[in-house]
């Protein structure tokens, strides 16, 4: 397989085509990168094909840095994200009583949304996937509360 030539020409927003003459949409590459003293990632934007990349860590300003491979990520307006959301019927199959269900559940439409789980929001899920209720609904999960 040929590797895809860049910058890429990409259909229009809404379009099927490529946009018409002045409204083409041009792709180009972010890097992605590993300090190999802070151990975090770092990107980086390509403004030109063949631009000379020397990397500095965002968060330590390291210059020891990896390439990483990465996805390819394909940028969605958020009406596109919420009308793939609102016709998806992911919800059919999630057993909201069931805490493993609600957590598969959540890590599908984080990747679906694009967005990355803080570190608060992994150890609940990684709780609800060991078969726990999620916090603060320990009691009356069931819905046999003895309030009173």
């Amino acid at each position: 397989m040929r590797p895809l030539p860049l910058p890429l020409r990409l259909p229009a927003p809404g379009g099927d085509r490529p946009a018409a003459a002045g409204r083409e949409v041009v792709a180009l590459p972010i890097y992605e990168y590993r300090c190999q003293d802070c151990g975090r990632k770092s990107s980086i934007f390509v403004r030109r094909i063949g631009m000379q990349v020397e990397p500095a860590c965002e968060h330590c300003g390291s210059r020891s840095m990896t390439r990483l491979i990465s996805r390819v990520a394909v940028l969605r307006s958020d009406e596109e994200i919420f009308q793939g959301l609102a016709e998806d019927a992911s919800l059919d199959d999630v057993d909201e009583t069931d805490p493993l269900s609600m957590a598969r559940w959540i890590r599908r439409l984080s990747r679906r949304l694009g967005e990355p789980l803080d570190a608060e929001m992994e150890a609940e899920l990684e709780r609800m996937e060991a078969g726990e209720a999620p916090e603060g609904e320990d009691e009356g999960l069931s819905g046999d509360d003895q309030g009173g």
